[in-house]
């Protein structure tokens, strides 16, 4: 994505972001109603550093920036903006203002602007909107979120296959209301079924009398309405795909995904993963601290059993560690190096189930991998850790047993951060949000419970 850079006398844009400076013009001029130097200081910026720049203002200063640039705001600004700038400034919007974005924007843009919404003003926003332009917005609605009825865009070009090439690129050259950016034609029958897909470069370079149906493909890969939008990414990375046609239950052609908006979903769904993975839920830099705090709270409330759980254990061997305190100082590196071990094999595991790497065709192979792995690091950190506990408590028996139980630990660890994975999404539980918490669970339980018990076996 080209950044474009804006200079004036105090301030630049950078390649990553609009700067401090910059956002502090842009709020004098907005404090001062300035319109003319407001256009001036963002005349240059693309749709996405705008974004950045509406993201960075405070939200009582957003629409006001919008009203001041009045035709001069780019619409696909809106498309850019992460989910709770674009609520704020929507719901400050009058009704008949919303319509008039939804009208000029791509349909794909224009449902990611209104799914959100309640029901009840999604409604009085489209009654607002001509029947042709929003029957495709409420077909689109009509589908599951992050599906592919939700991503698609209502917009391409079809013709029949009886069609010449001379009578396409008429068609294309005379007609106004088509898509901006295209690169495959879709061949349909009259009920609207897919028959084939004309790439764009094979049409400009046939003669003008053949027939498309001479020069289309018809062994072509095609997007249910209903998939789920990870799943077309993936069919988008696996087979190179540009665009690829949107079809409903009967195979009737709905509309197309683009890949520039699976590019948005790829970054989309490896951030949820990552987030997932640290229990924050969908929070973005733009949320409250209210909403933050929620997010958050549910998560690190689990943890805190999970603690307690851990720590009930350490309590069983109260005795056992009142006998040799060296137990307390060292019983923590068991534990952590299993649960830093577990953490490793899970975020490979969680991210290769995500993206249909780790299946039932090679999920022996790979259990049986992070096993070894586990082991051989269990056998190389049990030296260490033994030789530095004979080092520093002059014990023998501490330091075998130190060992031992980190090559327990470890072995666990390697096992857990791939199975655990693989059991939750065989219950259908995300795997990414619930895989931290019982991983570290076990490597924390069964590392205090192997050194303590062993301790409490062979040296009390």
């Amino acid at each position: 994505m080209t950044k474009s850079s804006v200079t004036t006398e105090a301030t630049q844009t950078t390649d990553e972001e609009v700067s401090r400076d910059f956002v502090r013009q842009v709020s004098a001029a907005i404090d001062e109603r300035a319109a003319v130097p407001l256009k001036i200081l963002v005349t240059d910026l693309h749709e996405s550093d705008l974004a950045d720049l509406l993201e960075n203002l405070p939200p009582n200063y957003r629409n006001d920036f919008i009203e001041l640039m009045g035709t001069e705001f780019n619409i696909d600004v809106y498309a850019q903006l992460e989910e709770p700038v674009r609520a704020q400034i929507v719901e400050d919007m009058p009704n008949d203002q919303v319509a008039d974005v939804i009208r000029k924007l791509d349909t794909d843009d224009a449902v990611y602007l209104i799914e959100d919404l309640e029901q009840a003003e999604q409604t009085a926003i489209l009654e607002q909107i001509p029947e042709i332009e929003r029957a495709p917005l409420e077909r689109s609605l009509e589908y599951p979120d992050d599906s592919a009825g939700r991503l698609m865009q209502a917009d391409f070009i079809a013709v029949p296959p009886f069609w010449s090439v001379g009578q396409t690129i008429d068609y294309m050259r005379e007609t106004k209301d088509l898509p901006d950016h295209f690169s495959e034609i879709y061949v349909i029958n009259p009920d609207f079924h897919l028959l084939g897909i004309l790439p764009l470069n094979r049409l400009l370079r046939s003669g003008r009398p053949t027939r498309v149906s001479d020069i289309m493909d018809d062994d072509h890969k095609i997007i249910e309405a209903d998939l789920d939008q990870e799943e077309v990414a993936r069919q988008f990375e696996r087979y190179n795909l540009l665009s690829a046609p949107v079809v409903d239950n009967d195979q009737r052609l709905l509309g197309v995904v683009t890949v520039d908006d699976v590019v948005d979903v790829i970054q989309e769904e490896a951030e949820e993963d990552i987030k997932r993975l640290g229990g924050v839920g969908d929070e973005a830099l733009s949320d409250t601290v209210i909403n933050i705090t929620k997010s958050r709270f549910t998560w690190l409330m689990i943890n805190l059993f999970t603690a307690i759980l851990a720590s009930v254990v350490i309590n069983m061997f109260e005795a056992t560690i009142n006998e040799k305190v060296a137990l307390a100082v060292l019983m923590t590196i068991v534990a952590s190096m299993g649960g830093n071990a577990a953490t490793q094999t899970m975020t490979v595991s969680v991210r290769a189930l995500a993206t249909k790497e780790l299946n039932t065709v090679n999920a022996i192979r790979i259990i049986t991998r992070e096993g070894l792995v586990g082991l051989a690091n269990g056998v190389l950190f049990a030296f260490v850790t033994g030789l530095v506990t004979l080092i520093w408590f002059q014990n023998l028996g501490l330091a075998v047993i130190m060992g031992t139980a980190m090559i327990f630990n470890m072995l666990i660890a390697g096992f857990s951060g791939i199975l655990i994975p693989m059991i939750l999404e065989r219950l259908k539980i995300d795997p990414a949000v619930a895989s931290s918490v019982f991983v570290t669970t076990v490597t924390d339980i069964v590392g205090f419970f192997s050194f303590l018990g062993l301790a409490a076996l062979f040296l009390i």
